[in-house]
Parts: C-alpha cells; structure tokens; sequence
C-alpha cells in the first residue's frame, strides 16, 4: 500500500534488507519534494571540532577552524577563520589546556539586518557581532550552571560512594566549562542543527558534514541528476565538508522541496553513498530497498503553523503508550493524520493527560518498533510527512494532551546503507570501535558518548524535536545499556551499591544523560524526562544541580516483571505482602511511572495480562450474549484489580499501552519475512501480514463484548485520579496486606482502597483502618456492572468512621468486601467540587449485569497481625 504527499509517493510496506554492506551507489531516478529548515539568522561561530575515532579513548579534540563560505557577491567563496581556543585533547585524566592563539575579530557593534543583504546571513556576520532580528527580542532562554551537588543530604548512604560519584560530578561540570569555553555554551552546543547539515540562507543553501574518515566528499541528488562531479565538497583540516550553493537566477533555491539528496564519499571501505547525518526528512521509493534523504523545505504557506500552546505539566501523569503506525483497526500502517483524528480524541476521552508516541524516528526496518533508528532528525515517513506530525502534535496540546516522544539515544541501527553505522568509511566514526561499539543482543552499534561530536549529534537531536516539533519530553530508551559497560546483559542488580559505582559505569554515558537532562530542563523547564532503567541507579532522579543523573521519572520496570512471575503462580501462592514491596519499593525522593504491561509484554514471544489470564477463551467467551466461563470472570476480575493497584501504588506516575485497557486479545507481530540465522537456522516469518501490526479498538468499543466493560473501568480509574489526584498524594499509609484474608488496605489522600485478592471469599462486615473521621462513600468499584461486574455492593450505602486504633490506624468503618474485587472509598467532606461525579457516565443499555457469582461469606480472622508499612 501507499499513499501520496504532494509528488511523492510515501510507501507503507517494510524493507527488507541486509544492514551490513559498507557501499551503495544510489538510483538516478529523479522525484520532488522538500525540506523545512528554519530561516532564523544567527551570529555564532561557526566551527567544528577534531575528533579521533579510536572512541575506546574517549578522546574530545576541539580546534580552530576554516570555513568555506560565499564572498560577498554569493558566486564564490572566501576563507573564513573562527576565533576559537583549543584544547588538547580531553580525556578522563585532569590535564591542562593549552589555547591556540587565534585573530582577533572587529569590534562589537551591533549592526542591522538590513545591512546585511549582500551575503547569507548565517554566515556573513563578524563572528562578535549581534544580528538584531525580531527572535532576539524574546526573552533568550538559558541554562543554568552547574549546581554544588547536594546528593549525600539527600543519601547519606552515597557517602560511601563518594569517590566515584565526586569524580562523575566532576567530568560534568568540565565538560560543562568545556562546552561554555569553545562553544559559547551548552545552549549554543545544542543548536548544532543550525550548523550542521543543510542550512537555508536568504543567498544559497550550506551543506555541511563531518565525516573525519573521508578522502573526498560530493553533494549529488535530483537537483543535479546525482553527477558526483557537479558539487565537490571541501573539507577542512578537522574533518567538516562543506558546498555553499548559491540561489537560482530566479532566486528559487538550487534544491528544490522534495529532492532526494545523499553524499558521496571515498573512504576507506570504498565509494559510499550516504544520507546526510542531519537530514530531516528520509523517504523509501516504491519498489526501491534503500532510503533516501529528502530536502524538505516547503514554502512559506505550505508549512504548518501551530496554534496552541504546550499544556502545563500534570502533577499526576497518566500516559498512553502508542504507536502510529500500528493505532489502525485495519491491517494497515496507520497516518499521522488518522492518528490525530481518531486515537488522540480517545485518549482524551478515556482520561489520559499524555501520549508517549514510538518509532518517531526514522528506522528503515519497520518490524524493529522504531528502536533500530536509522535516521535520527527525520520523523517517520511511513505515517506522513513531517507537518503531518506537528499537526497531530498541536492537535493533541489544543486536547490539553502531553505529547511525548520514544527517543532512543543509547544505540543505532547497525543498517550501513541508511544510517549512521560506517557513515564515513569508518568504524568508529559515532560509535565505539570493535565489539565496544556493538550490541550483540540487540544488532546494533553503540555510541561513544566521549566524542565531542557525538555530544553535539545527540544533544542538538534531543533539543530539535522539542524546539521544531514542540513535543513535551521525552522517554528515553534504553538507559541502563547506556549507563554500564556490561548493558545490564546478564547482569542481576540486587540494589547493592557497589554494583552502580564502579569500573562498570560508563562515566561519558552518564555524564551524557546529566547534561541532556541540564539541557532540557534549562532550556524547557515544563518538559518532562523519563528513563528506561531497570537498574535502579541510586540518584537517576534527583536533579543534575544536586549531583543526580536528572531524570524526572525512572520507568518502574519491575512492577510487569512482577505481575507475570504471579500471574505464572495459582491464585494460593499470590503473596499479599510479595505484592505491595515490588509496588513500594522505589527510593525516595525518586519519582517512578509504575505499568503494569507496556509494549513490552504485548510482543510476540510474550503475552498481555489479559491473555495470561484468559488466554484462549477470550476468542469464543467474550461476547454478551453467549454465557461466561470460570476463566473468563477470573480473568476479567483480576485485569481490573492488577490495574488499579499498580496506579494505586506503583508510582507518581502511571502508564498503559494502547489497547491493553480493554485486554486487547492480540499479540504484536509486524509483517515480515523468514528469516535465515548465521547458523542456517530460518525463522519463519508471517508473510508480511499486518494482521496483528494493529490495535482492535473496535473490541473495546462494542457494547455486546465483556472487553467494554475493562475498557470502561479503565477510564473512570483516570478520571478518578485526575479528580483526586492520588498517585502524588503526600499521604500513604499500607494499614494491610494480609495473607490469610487475602485483602490489601491501603489510604492514598483521602482516599480508602480495599483490595480483596481472594478467589472464593466475600467478607461482611469487614473492618478497614482510616485517618480522618467522617463519612466515606464508594467512588470506583471494580465489581461495578458497568464494568463486567456482579453488582454486589450499594452505592448509595454510607460509611461512617468510628473511634479507635485498627492496623495502626486512629479510626476504622465497616464495608462488605466481595471476593476478587477492588473498592475505592472516599471522605465526602474533602470531595472536590469542580470535577463531574463518576455517576455521571452513561451505562449501556445493552451491557446486562452478568449472574451474581455464588461467594462464600468468612467472618475476618480479628487476632491476625497486620504486615507494617
């Protein structure tokens, strides 16, 4: 399948080929298209650093450099000296800087852009002049220097770490002065998309490239029918090509929108094809295995303007994982602008403050869920092109929805034709050389986050999609691969220190992490950062002025792993107390989003909760209308409790994959083709079927299917949380968690959950402790008809607290806890006033309460102890 954008045919079906061939010599066909790059003059130096590719050494060499750029008539080019100093070369031992003496520029006075007509105007400037252009009149953003680092008040158990962490702190903040020294800062550092790559002026276009290990460089693409010989690039004694192409005669630009580009190079593996680094866009023609890099650069009118503002940033976040391309109910790739306008509506209704988008980035191999990224500036083309995305994006802001975005920093696709791998003929041109420099589990190469070129690559990449596309933050992919030498393969953290500060540590990687962690913070306080770690890093989320890594959230990993080791167990063998310490047990001061299943559990090789519980009855006992089964209201009645808990407990912020809050009764499995190992062994493929590559909402949404009733729980736990937002609750107190009954109580706010896990035991008259005094009434119960329940409790019943101490706690009330159900009880006094009651949501008239389930009545064991918190 495919569909058009503009004279462009974007396809949808996925290529495939071999990641490992280091030459390519691009097809001639010629197409049209174009490339938005910003316009915005600039007055800093332009320069790049020298950086060695033996990347074991972690080597950061910045020099002075020449700049080709056009005289003043725009037909030639000058040289163009950078006031720079330079030091040697940085590695992990203190050393001292030696400066390079350099000219001095003219003076400082401020000149008007309209003087400036004659010569491009990102390159014409006196490198210490100020162009005053109508952006300078905002109120420049910056970032803050580096704070003392407050982490052992924070942890007096770090002090015994104190060593390694001084001395990570430490290559921060050099790198730091570093970066403020020779780039003018970290703000500065982080626009190296203004540099690098194609650069549109009011006389030409700039291409710019570093590519160290090259012996020649050309330009080639549509815009000169790919003759290697029309554009010859000049490269500088640091390893930065350059072309500066001058404006039609018309004064149109020497590319059009929509060209396919790619550089030529010698290197040392031979003659190389390749798409620009930078690039922002990348397309795969019908019929064609390769990508190619598309200058996209719509005209004024065409480029899409947004309208709305970010939204502030939630105190409790409730994010819904997604993924575009798979978010259709048809077997297709699905769009940016299907998506905006029918799944962001959905998640809006369904009460989720933020969608976590997947695969943005450009990965020429689709079934790799957007983790092999290939192209790392330009979104997708598989689901549009990219004004497609910033409409979604505003879109989902004008909803009041955050949007935030996959990123993955911690690797790249081994894909030597598209990306990155062997970009210069050169193994260790971004990445580490040798088996440093590969995944062996995942295929793919892996940064050297000690080059100060890749600082650059990673930390503009970081800033571009927030400043271009306005996304909200970042999930960032990956992390604990990053932050150990190891990877975390094989690895069993136990939460002993001595396994986080060591020779282990990858000190560039972490000290990466906290400056792009300074970087987003500084430059967009409201962005929110989560990291993938399964870790647990002591000081990942406490910020970087502190001495922390700087995260605002740690992805709390253990909590799935958790549910399906339980969920492998009968329901005898459930430990209550097992339970609440995987939910609890997260540090201080640390705020965790807690799931109980993300994309993860939903791939093929593993199952969803729901087909954990349900597994082959949910094709044949889902529908109203036909009777249920033992296995299907166990199930039903278990998704409903291993959710709520997991909001409930796990963490400040909580997160759901798409589909999985009806119990999507299908696994993930992308279209691909068999597939022959090294060892001649094939993995049969499924024949490019999109048949489960997508997301069944329709099930969720049918009135005469038990999905509708998980789906509509689901959605009235968001809205209960939006109205009393009890994931950031400064009150929480676990009164019990006991075994013999089965039965967790616990208090978020003001707020009683009673959660009775037994599988055949109702309790009367059921004793729960509380803290205030008052009346309670049921807000959300799990056993609620609405929901697929059996409609056991009275919402209309009070409950009234009375005096005296109950599991540690100053006051208790009655409730009937029905078998398997979760009950949440609120203080009506402190009931917030401007949120619609839950009341309000309409009931189906097709969804019938199902047959009371016979329960067996148990009096509570009154001489069982309580488990503390």
């Amino acid at each position: 399948m495919v569909y058009s954008v503009s004279d462009l045919r974007l396809p949808c079906s996925p290529s495939v080929y071999s990641f490992n061939q280091s030459s390519f010599n691009a097809s001639r066909r010629s197409s049209s298209f174009s490339l938005l790059l910003k316009k915005d003059l600039f007055s800093r130096k332009i320069f790049a650093q020298k950086s060695s590719y033996d990347s074991d050494s972690s080597p950061l060499t910045v020099a002075s450099k020449k700049v080709l750029v056009p005289d003043d008539q725009g037909e030639g080019a000058s040289s163009l000296t950078d006031e720079l100093k330079s030091p040697s070369t940085i590695s992990d031992d203190p050393q001292v800087i030696h400066d390079v003496e350099s000219e001095e520029m003219e003076d400082d006075t401020e000149i008007e852009v309209e003087e400036q007509e004659s010569v491009p105007k990102e390159l014409s400037t006196p490198l210490n002049r100020k162009i005053i252009t109508e952006k300078s009149e905002a109120k420049p953003r910056t970032i803050p220097p580096p704070g003392i680092g407050q982490i052992y008040e924070i942890d007096p158990s770090l002090l015994g770490f104190r060593q390694h962490l001084d001395y990570r702190y430490a290559q921060y903040k050099r790198m730091r002065e570093e970066i403020d020294k020779y780039e003018g800062g970290l703000e500065v550092f982080s626009r190296g998309y203004e540099k690098l790559g194609f650069v549109r002026s009011e006389m030409g276009i700039t291409y710019r490239e570093w590519a160290p290990g090259a012996k020649s460089a050309a330009l080639i693409g549509d815009f000169n029918n790919w003759n290697p010989n029309a554009d010859i690039m000049n490269r500088n004694e640091f390893g930065v090509w350059e072309i500066f192409l001058p404006n039609n005669a018309d004064g149109s630009p020497a590319i059009p929108h929509g060209s396919r580009v790619k550089i030529r190079m010698e290197t040392p593996s031979g003659i190389k094809d390749s798409i620009p680094a930078w690039i922002k866009f990348s397309v795969q023609a019908p019929g064609e295995i390769p990508y190619n890099g598309i200058y996209y650069d719509p005209p004024e009118e065409e480029k899409y303007v947004f309208k709305h503002p970010r939204p502030k940033r939630p105190k409790s976040l409730r994010i819904y994982e997604s993924h575009v391309g798979m978010s259709s109910p048809e077997p297709m790739i699905n769009t940016y602008a299907n998506f905006r306008d029918d799944v962001l509506p959905r998640i809006k209704r369904l009460g989720y403050n933020a969608v976590q988008i997947m695969a943005i980035q450009e990965h020429s191999y689709y079934a790799s869920f957007g983790y092999h990224v290939t192209n790392f500036f330009a979104p997708s083309s598989r689901f549009g092109t990219p004004d497609d995305l910033k409409s979604l994006i505003d879109k989902a802001h004008e909803l009041g929805i955050l949007v935030l975005m996959d990123i993955v920093h911690s690797h790249a696709s081994n894909n030597v034709l598209d990306g990155l791998n062997m970009f210069d003929g050169t193994d260790g041109h971004y990445f580490h050389m040798g088996s440093r420099g590969q995944h062996s589990v995942w295929d793919s190469r892996l940064f050297n986050y000690g080059s100060w070129e890749v600082l650059r690559y990673l930390l503009s990449n970081a800033r571009w999609w927030l400043e271009e596309y306005k996304f909200d933050g970042y999930r960032f992919d990956g992390v604990t691969s990053m932050m150990y030498i190891h990877h975390g393969l094989q690895v069993g953290f136990t939460g002993n220190y001595n396994e986080y500060f060591g020779y282990a540590t990858d000190v560039d990687a972490v000290v990466y992490l906290m400056l792009v962690n300074d970087m987003i913070h500084g430059l967009y306080p409201e962005a929110v950062t989560i990291g993938e770690d399964v870790s647990g890093m002591p000081t990942f989320c406490i910020p970087v002025q502190d001495g922390g890594v700087g995260f605002d959230y740690r992805l709390h990993m253990a909590i799935a792993d958790k549910w399906i080791e339980i969920l492998k167990k009968r329901d005898e063998d459930w430990k209550m107390g097992d339970i609440v310490h995987t939910l609890t047990n997260r540090r201080w001061m640390e705020k965790c989003v807690a799931y109980a299943e993300s994309h993860d559990q939903a791939l093929v090789g593993d199952k969803t909760i729901a087909f954990w519980l349900m597994d082959k009855d949910m094709y044949e006992f889902m529908a109203l209308d036909r009777p249920s089964t033992a296995l299907i209201d166990r199930g039903i009645a278990l998704h409903k409790m291993i959710r709520l808990i997991t909001m409930g407990l796990g963490g400040e912020g909580y997160l759901n994959f798409m589909g999985n809050e009806f119990g999507h009764p299908e696994w993930i499995d992308f279209p691909r083709g068999d597939q022959c190992l090294p060892n001649g062994v094939v993995i049969t493929g499924n024949g490019y079927s999109y048949d489960k590559c997508r997301r069944r909402f329709d099930l969720g949404d049918a009135d005469y299917l038990r999905y509708r009733g998980m789906q509509e729980f689901d959605q009235a736990m968001q809205h209960v949380e939006e109205k009393y937002g009890f994931m950031t609750s400064e009150h929480t107190y676990i009164s019990r968690k006991d075994e013999k009954d089965r039965v967790i109580v616990f208090e978020k706010g003001n707020l009683v959950f009673v959660f009775n896990f037994h599988w055949n035991n109702s309790y009367f008259d059921y004793r729960v402790g509380c803290a205030k005094p008052g009346k309670y009434k049921i807000i959300l119960d799990s056993d609620d008809p609405l929901f697929g329940g059996f409609g056991r409790l009275d919402h209309n019943a009070e409950y009234f607290s009375f005096e005296g101490w109950y599991d540690d706690r100053p006051r208790s009330f009655m409730v009937y806890a029905p078998n398997r159900t979760a009950v949440v009880y609120a203080l009506v006094e402190d009931e917030p006033k401007v949120v619609n009651d839950l009341e309000l949501v309409e009931i189906p008239e097709t969804v019938k309460p199902a047959a009371a389930e016979p329960v067996k009545e148990s009096e509570p064991d009154e001489e069982s102890e309580p488990l503390d918190s």
